[in-house]
């Protein structure tokens, strides 16, 4: 949750598990006035423009366009692949990774956890593999980098397509360099709550430039011309005034991932000696962003999962149990043969463990410690 999604009734001293990163206003006033002399508004003008370009160069990655979200930035990539049929993914994400692929008229199928990096089991996937399945749509869940050497050599075996859900891995980079060059596209999400954000926005990430030509038709509703339209297209367009938010706030994310990592170290110290809260371990073959801070409540501790946050909650700290419930849980999916317990015995445990704390770049030591003693006082 972030301040842009606060409650009037809130107090003002309430801590949330995440903020957005804001520039300088001084450094978005210049691209507001800009858009205003232009007179251009969206239809991918000149900010756009330039925060493909800076975005390429800032990520090390060829080809981004840019969206209105990262739910339609889903939806376009599985569309632009042709995707049909089934598609193996994780229960453990947020609902638009599901959702985007049942919206392109595809089937969801779920396959469980490495209960480690709580990324999709490679180990699990061949198992879901039949005569229909066409795609692999993993997540590199809290910007942990899913095991992409074996995900790929397993897609290839098959002839499956593999779209990755990136929205929480914005600068995250493995032993090769960005995260984003795996699969066959990358989709980022660039929500208000996201490490970097343009209030509302999304990208896909691809390699090619024809590939990037059709993902630009297909966000703008398949439109050739005037009096041309010749594919089933969406509106997926970000405005130029998204756009510009993010040029502004982009030359500012080095120190704001410094930030995160220091945050993340102070929160890692003191937990340390709290018995029965276990600190998600990062992957340190990879280059975090350290969006997330997700811990584990184990039975050891005083508290149920439930009942830390609800303390918190009590204190004015909102963390968020993310992801709970599981997609497959959700009434929409329940239903599917995927979805049973049995079938995600490891995303089932894992979801009623975890709980991602506040963390956010302006987060102050004294507003760290406020959420250390609140759980140090109860451990």
């Amino acid at each position: 949750m972030s301040s842009a999604l606060k409650m009037s009734k809130t107090p003002p001293s309430s801590l949330f598990v995440t903020e957005p990163t804001l520039p300088p206003l001084e450094e978005f006033l210049p691209y507001l006035e800009e858009i205003w002399n232009s007179k251009i508004l969206t239809n991918g003008g000149p900010i756009h423009q330039k925060l493909e370009q800076a975005l390429c160069d800032y990520l090390g990655v060829q080809y981004v366009a840019l969206f209105a979200n990262g739910s339609i930035a889903l939806m376009a990539s599985l569309k632009a692949l042709g995707i049909t049929g089934e598609v193996i993914t994780t229960p453990y994400t947020f609902i638009a990774t599901t959702h985007s692929i049942n919206w392109c008229g595809c089937t969801p199928v779920f396959v469980d956890v490495d209960p480690k990096t709580f990324n999709l089991d490679p180990n699990k996937i061949e198992a879901a593999i039949n005569e229909n399945t066409t795609a692999i749509l993993p997540v590199h869940c809290y910007g942990t980098p899913c095991d992409t050497d074996a995900i790929q050599s397993i897609a290839d075996r098959h002839d499956l397509q593999v779209v990755y859900d990136a929205a929480h891995a914005f600068s995250v980079q493995d032993s090769g360099g960005s995260v984003l060059r795996h699969g066959d596209m990358s989709v980022l999400s660039f929500h208000a709550t996201k490490v970097f954000n343009t209030f509302e926005g999304g990208a896909i990430v691809c390699k090619d430039r024809q590939m990037l030509d059709r993902i630009n038709h297909l966000k703008n509703h398949g439109i050739v011309n005037q009096t041309t339209v010749d594919q089933l297209g969406i509106n997926g367009k970000l405005s130029e005034v998204a756009a510009a938010f993010g040029l502004a706030q982009l030359p500012y994310m080095d120190n704001a991932l410094s930030s995160r990592k220091k945050i993340d170290a102070a929160y890692r110290k003191g937990l340390s000696d709290v018995c029965g809260l276990q600190c998600v371990t990062i992957n340190h073959s990879a280059v975090s962003n350290y969006g997330y801070f997700p811990i584990l409540v184990e039975e050891s501790f005083r508290l149920t999962r439930d009942e830390l946050y609800q303390s918190l909650v009590d204190q004015g700290i909102y963390s968020r149990r993310y992801f709970y419930p599981i997609t497959s849980e959700f009434p929409v999916y329940a239903g599917l043969p995927s979805s049973g317990v049995a079938n995600l015995p490891v995303a089932t445990r894992l979801s009623s463990k975890v709980l991602c704390l506040p963390i956010f770049p302006d987060m102050s030591a004294e507003q760290q410690n406020r959420v250390l003693k609140a759980i140090q006082g109860i451990g």
